[in-house]
């Protein structure tokens, strides 16, 4: 051994054999890490089904059975502006209907069905029909009344009946809802409603056989959603008077109320996307971060934003879904500069992809993909393409750099800047980057900025998979507190953005300190997982698979006295459910699961085409 030592402290290319070691040891660690990397990613909880398999929501819709009668007037715009919204909550939870126009027929037969909507303010075109209406509900039929009532002789006939005991001749205003524990997902609490008006009907309730489940958060208490029992059957009433798609949920909590029992399938699903990340680091310095920090914003970055979040996403077992930005340089002709920082790049994209997260694209640069002929009006300051190609070109830089950067990585998400896209970049995008499975807008329509890319969970005729950001940012607003509840309870979802430069950003909350802004998003975490822990926590791939299952299915419900039977068409290998047990409680399940949420409310994880819940 002595001999050995000398040996090697005599052989001249010692330093060398020293440093080659020191050189394979760091390219097996390299080389483990991306494996690592790589085995994670594709280890997808669910993963995203062929194009060719998979239905559009509408598709899968018309096989629906029609076991719903929806009442409108068509005469009133009032009516017809609500059922656009009603209409998308019944496609959502697969709820079959036919549809009745009272301003011009009658013979419609509520002996036909097991639900009936009324989807109108004015009863007085109804008729002696609103007699039949309470002579089928007392035989044992459900009648929902989705909008505010209007005092009128025909309301008075059937006020006490819908558990009504004094009612004025006008609206107040309906400024907040509180939720009552138990009925929804996310109640016991309040919420405020923005923008509010004189929208709810001014009524006193008899709460004999009436269940309470929404009010105004105020003394008044005025009731917002309750049910009343009447002879076998039972009305539902909706006094809220906002029908937009931040409400949806409340009106299929509402829905759901009707009959023994309701079943309808969701997404079960939560996501989380970093829009601009990975990406270029801003050079310089924020007065914020200085303020706060006393460092730079490339430090903050790198030392203090990304190991927070990293520490959140551990904590709540969050996987990210970044969008990566090669730059943010203006042009638009097809040239792309080199980047000069691929190394920021490469340890964010690397230390997203190894916690279990994902890596989508943004674009090359921060310019929406849109032709010259569309026209931001002023509204922004972005520039078009000068071309078809051009968009190409640049696209490709990135997709480009991201094969080099993550070689091996499935990139299949695309998330358009400012949420600004074009029917011509869709287009482009489909034809020629077919790798992208996904485009993700926005859910709500932004009245600032006209532009905007929105969508509902849906799968495109082509088979890309529509997937909308529902909220975004730290700190939430009272709005998207409420859209939270409301997509929670519709599509048992959630959906959120935010941006790294979140915090140097007066606009959307950096006066307040990024400590500020921490504190909040662990808040809204707590809120929700707390209120939903069976809620799945996804990349943004896994999401979509999950909407493909969810477009596809459709469900056909067969209800006795002694059981549900659920026949799920379309069924590829798993189905969610929420289940509301109204007047029936569950013992066994065959062909799935029950978890119990809230109050009467479960959610069933199929993993049978047909499921069989007895009741005790």
């Amino acid at each position: 051994m002595a001999e050995l030592k000398e040996r090697f402290l005599n052989f001249r290319y010692k330093g060398i054999i020293c440093i080659t070691l020191v050189f394979l040891l760091i390219a097996f660690m390299l080389f483990l890490e991306r494996s690592g990397i790589q085995a994670n990613y594709r280890n997808m909880s669910l993963p995203l089904l062929p194009a060719e398999k998979v239905l559009t929501k509408d598709e899968a819709y018309k096989s629906q059975p029609k076991d719903t009668l929806v009442l409108i007037n068509s005469q009133v715009e009032n009516s017809v502006n609500a059922f656009e919204e009603f209409r998308q909550v019944f496609i959502d939870m697969k709820i079959g209907y036919d549809l009745a126009d009272v301003s011009y027929e009658n013979d419609y037969d509520f002996q036909e069905y097991e639900a009936v909507v009324l989807a109108i303010s004015d009863l007085t075109p109804m008729g002696e029909k609103i007699i039949s209406l309470c002579d089928w509900v007392k035989g044992g039929g459900s009648a929902m009344f989705a909008m505010t009532l209007e005092k009128s002789p025909y309301t008075a006939l059937i006020e006490s009946k819908l558990g009504i005991a004094d009612a004025s001749y006008y609206n107040t205003v309906v400024d907040s809802i509180y939720v009552e524990e138990g009925f929804m997902i996310c109640g016991g609490r309040g919420y405020v409603i923005t923008d509010p008006y004189d929208s709810g009907w001014a009524v006193q309730l008899d709460m004999t056989d009436v269940t309470l489940h929404a009010y105004t958060n105020d003394e008044r208490k005025l009731p917002l959603i309750w049910e009343k029992k009447y002879g076998d059957g039972k009305f539902v009433v909706d006094n809220i008077g906002y029908y937009d798609k931040a409400m949806r949920g409340f009106y299929a909590a509402s829905y759901s109320l009707l009959g023994d029992v309701c079943a309808y399938p969701v997404i079960n699903g939560s996501v989380f996307y970093l829009d601009d990340f990975p990406s270029q680091i801003p050079s310089g310095s924020s007065e914020y971060i200085t303020r706060d920090f006393g460092t730079s914003i490339r430090d903050f970055y790198v030392n203090i934003w990304w190991p927070d979040m990293m520490n959140v996403a551990d904590k709540y077992k969050l996987r990210y879904t970044g969008l990566a930005i090669e730059c943010y340089d203006d042009n638009v002709d097809g040239s792309t500069p080199a980047m000069p920082d691929k190394g920021t790049f490469l340890n964010f994209g690397n230390m997203l992809l190894r916690q279990g997260g994902e890596i989508g694209y943004h674009g090359y640069n921060h310019q929406p993909l849109c032709l010259g002929d569309h026209d931001y009006k002023g509204y922004f300051d972005y520039k078009t393409w000068d071309s078809a190609g051009a968009m190409k070109k640049a696209f490709s830089e990135l997709t480009d750099l991201c094969d080099e950067l993550f070689p091996d990585v499935d990139m299949q998400i695309y998330v358009p800047p400012s949420n600004i896209f074009s029917v011509d970049g869709r287009k482009m995008l489909a034809k020629e980057f077919p790798q992208i499975k996904t485009v993700s807008g926005i859910y709500f329509y932004d009245g600032n900025s006209p532009y905007s890319w929105t969508q509902e969970f849906d799968v495109a005729d082509d088979g890309i998979v529509e997937q909308p950001r529902v909220v975004s940012g730290c700190e939430l607003s009272p709005y998207m507190e409420v859209a939270v509840i409301s997509e929670l309870n519709l599509h048992f979802a959630n959906s959120h953005f935010t941006h790294p430069d979140d915090a140097l950003d007066p606009e959307r909350g950096a006066e307040d300190g990024w400590e500020h802004l921490r504190a909040h998003f662990t808040k809204y975490l707590d809120w929700l997982y707390t209120s939903a822990p069976t809620l799945r926590n996804f990349t943004g791939s896994e999401m979509s698979a999950a909407v493909q299952r969810f477009c596809a299915v459709t469900v056909d419900r067969k209800i006795t006295d002694k059981k549900m039977v659920l026949e799920l068409g379309n069924f590829y290998d798993e189905a969610q459910l929420l289940v509301r047990f109204n007047e029936k409680k569950p013992d066994k399940v065959k062909g799935g699961s029950l978890t119990h949420i809230t109050g009467d409310l479960y959610l069933l994880h199929a993993d049978k085409a047909t499921v069989t819940v007895t009741f005790k």
